[in-house]
C-alpha cells in the first residue's frame, strides 16, 4: 500500500469519533428534554450536567478533527 493512501485510510478512522460525537450530543439533549419533561422544577439542576455532557461530548470530536488533521499534516 501506498504512504498517500494509508495517509488518507488513517485519517478516515479518525474521523469516526465525530460519528459517536454526534450521536452523544443527541443523547444529552434528549436526556435533557425528557428530564424536563417529567420535573420542570429540576430544569436549573439538570441543565448544568446537560450542558457540562455537551462539552465533553463535543471535546471528543474536537479531538478526533485535530488527529484527523495531524495524519494529514504528517
Amino acid at each position: 500500500m501506498e504512504p498517500a493512501a494509508a495517509k488518507l485510510i488513517g485519517m478516515g478512522l479518525a474521523a469516526i469519533g465525530m460519528i459517536g460525537a454526534g450521536i452523544g450530543v443527541g443523547s444529552v439533549w434528549a436526556s435533557l428534554i425528557a428530564a424536563v419533561a417529567r420535573n420542570p422544577a429540576a430544569k436549573d439542576n439538570v441543565q448544568v450536567f446537560a450542558y457540562i455532557g455537551f462539552a465533553v461530548t463535543e471535546f471528543i470530536a474536537l479531538l478526533a478533527f485535530v488527529i484527523a488533521i495531524l495524519i494529514f499534516v504528517s
